[in-house]
């Protein structure tokens, strides 16, 4: 919310102009009277009239403010519909950490995350068992501070629990009603946990309408591409392979400019009317104008 200070009627301050031009031209005649002691009359007259004639050019002055309108008006956006919901789901097995490839996703993940400025993210870890790591949110310094501290071997290093990582992070959505649901689940090896049954997970995925890309990392033989494509293909997903830094750059851009958010926000002008001040003010001064003419 930005505030900004304004006069909704700024032609009102042309009638200072006329004020003017009145006080210059259009003066009162009056029948001239002689006594005495006039040089004293006209010094205590002219201290009077300063005064009166102070009062009077405030009044008016605080008259036209007052009519000039001037508000405060605040420019309040409202969103509706921030975009996706994605969950990132990173397989953190030992075989991540051959070459240094987990360290390498962990950064283009980072990149990825930093250019969805408007969508809600949670991130779900996998290798012997799977976890929710961080919950769909739209705190993106949070998430990827956790994202900094989870290495492979923070959830084993001897299985695969793929199956069981995509059912858990589907249950990221159970109560979202976001229209654009997503998950990039990134893996390099195959299934051999057994907890969850590979159907029960993409049937539980077309459930909550998640749209499953998935990605194998490596090279041919390392993961299981059958797998990967049906995940992706049940669930109106894409199915990537990446063998490189650079095609796993790629697949992340392709990903992002596949799923754009999109903001439906509403917008609206809230106005605070400041007039009652002038107003009031030149008020108080016209009394004492007629105060003091009445003495």
């Amino acid at each position: 919310m930005s505030g900004s200070f304004m006069f909704e009627h700024p032609l009102a301050f042309s009638l200072l102009l006329l004020f003017i031009l009145c006080e210059r031209f259009c003066k009162a005649r009056f029948e001239t009277l002689l006594f005495s002691g006039v040089m004293w009359l006209k010094e205590a007259d002219k201290k009077s009239f300063s005064l009166s004639k102070v009062l009077r050019w405030a009044a008016f002055f605080l008259l036209v403010a007052a009519l000039a309108s001037p508000v405060v008006k605040n420019e309040v956006v409202e969103q509706k519909d921030m975009g996706y919901e994605i969950s990132l789901i990173l397989d953190a097995s030992g075989s991540m950490a051959d070459g240094g490839k987990f360290r390498i996703v962990k950064s283009i993940v980072e990149e990825f995350i930093k250019k969805r400025a408007h969508d809600r993210i949670g991130l779900t870890i996998f290798a012997d068992f799977a976890y929710v790591a961080v919950p769909l949110t739209y705190d993106k310094e949070s998430l990827l501070r956790l994202l900094d501290r989870v290495e492979v071997g923070i959830a084993g290093t001897s299985r695969t629990a793929l199956y069981e990582a995509l059912f858990m992070s589907t249950k990221l959505f159970k109560n979202s009603k976001a229209k654009n649901k997503i998950a990039i689940l990134l893996t390099d090896g195959i299934d051999n946990a057994g907890t969850v049954p590979l159907d029960v997970a993409i049937n539980t995925a077309r459930k909550y309408g998640i749209k499953v890309y998935t990605i194998g990392v490596g090279q041919p033989g390392d993961f299981n591409p059958y797998v990967l494509q049906k995940i992706a293909k049940e669930t109106d997903g894409k199915y990537f392979e990446a063998d490189s830094v650079e095609r796993l750059k790629e697949v992340y851009r392709t990903i992002d400019s596949l799923e754009k958010s999109e903001i439906n926000a509403k917008r609206y002008v809230q106005k605070s009317y400041l007039y009652i001040w002038p107003l009031g003010a030149a008020l108080v001064l016209m009394s004492l104008l007629l105060f003091r003419r009445r003495r």
